[in-house]
């Protein structure tokens, strides 16, 4: 065999290792939080989880920790798939009812707000790990009590804001809604729908329309983490934007942790088809597809619909690769005049 053939079997082999480097180099996971309108949980990790500055958010951190603050950017559901109000139940809105995020349903009149006019707006959604999908915002009814835990039946029917795909400005999601004529203290409840996975974010941002006559006169202003904020906290998140970042076993699909967490009331089974009544299936319809590629849970594993065809191709480049060295081994191995005759 010449120098030449067995330099090029060494090149292919080379290749390999550094082309599943490329193919592997995708985004994994979706993760945020809305920034305007500030949500609950943008606001308080704004003040500092460890020592929050206003009531409400004080009283989330006594609930729920300094964790679940410093991982703002997901609230979340893996398994979702437009299946909302089946796999949230009332009263958890907040949280998407995760026990880890307890503390943004805790009903108080004095959360920080930002305040709010009818008409056309632009929101911002801030985005640590952007992906393709759907947001739909809803407002809640006239006659909205901030004192009472927020149900289901308390929000519009149909969303006011609805757009697939939105422009992505500098690390945040920005479109535009047009608000309706409210008075008082309300709250928008963002839906962030993957379209490549079955993951969801959701959101809750206390807005006042002209004077604050469902809250509270110590209600603050809610102000957004800013960049300083988002890298400072870094650190001490335990978000993992290259796989699905559930923080507990049965966040993260492990069956006998779910079955325990059915046990105690905290994990519910999504419904097998869309929500006839949820609110998003009045504007959105049926529940987004699950991608191409199997049924596996893609949010949890940090794949997109992209994952089989990456995991196809790294094989057979390895193939290749081996196939190419035990060739040269093997005829670099036969004996010099033997059985055989080169052609």
């Amino acid at each position: 065999m010449t120098a030449r053939r067995r330099t090029t079997g060494i090149v292919v082999l080379g290749l390999a290792p550094l082309a599943l480097v490329g193919l592997a180099a995708v985004p994994a996971a979706a993760h945020g939080s809305m920034t305007d309108p500030v949500s609950r949980v943008s606001a308080c990790f704004a003040e500092g989880p460890e020592s929050p500055k206003s009531a409400a958010c004080k009283a989330a951190v006594a609930s729920s920790g300094t964790q679940a603050f410093y991982d703002w950017n997901e609230v979340n559901i893996p398994n979702a798939a437009g299946n909302h109000q089946s796999i949230i139940p009332d009263g958890k809105l907040c949280s998407a009812g995760r026990d880890k995020y307890k503390g943004l349903d805790l009903p108080r009149g004095d959360w920080p707000s930002s305040p709010f006019t009818a008409g056309n707006r632009t929101f911002t959604y801030k985005a640590t790990a952007p992906h393709k999908g759907s947001f739909e915002l809803y407002i809640t009814k006239d006659g909205y009590d901030p004192g009472k835990q927020l149900n289901w039946s308390d929000l519009e029917d149909r969303p006011f804001a609805k757009v697939t795909d939105p422009k992505l400005v500098n690390g945040a999601y920005v479109f535009d809604g047009i608000v309706p004529s409210k008075s008082g203290r309300h709250l928008i409840y963002s839906i962030w729908q993957r379209s490549d996975s079955p993951e969801a974010f959701y959101t809750c941002s206390d807005v006042v329309f002209g004077a604050d006559n469902g809250g509270s006169a110590a209600a603050p202003e809610a102000s957004a983490p800013s960049e300083a904020d988002v890298e400072e906290g870094a650190s001490k998140s335990t978000v993992d934007h290259n796989g699905h970042g559930g923080d507990s076993p049965e966040e993260a699909g492990a069956p006998e942790a779910k079955t325990a967490a059915k046990d105690a009331g905290g994990y519910e089974e999504p419904a097998a088809g869309p929500e006839a009544n949820a609110p998003e299936a009045n504007e959105a319809g049926a529940a987004e597809p699950q991608p191409a590629g199997g049924s596996e849970n893609l949010a949890e594993t940090g794949g997109d619909s992209t994952t089989p065809y990456i995991a196809a191709g790294g094989a057979a480049i390895l193939a290749a690769g081996a196939a190419v060295m035990f060739g040269t081994v093997r005829r670099r191995a036969q004996p010099a005049g033997g059985g055989r005759h080169s052609r």
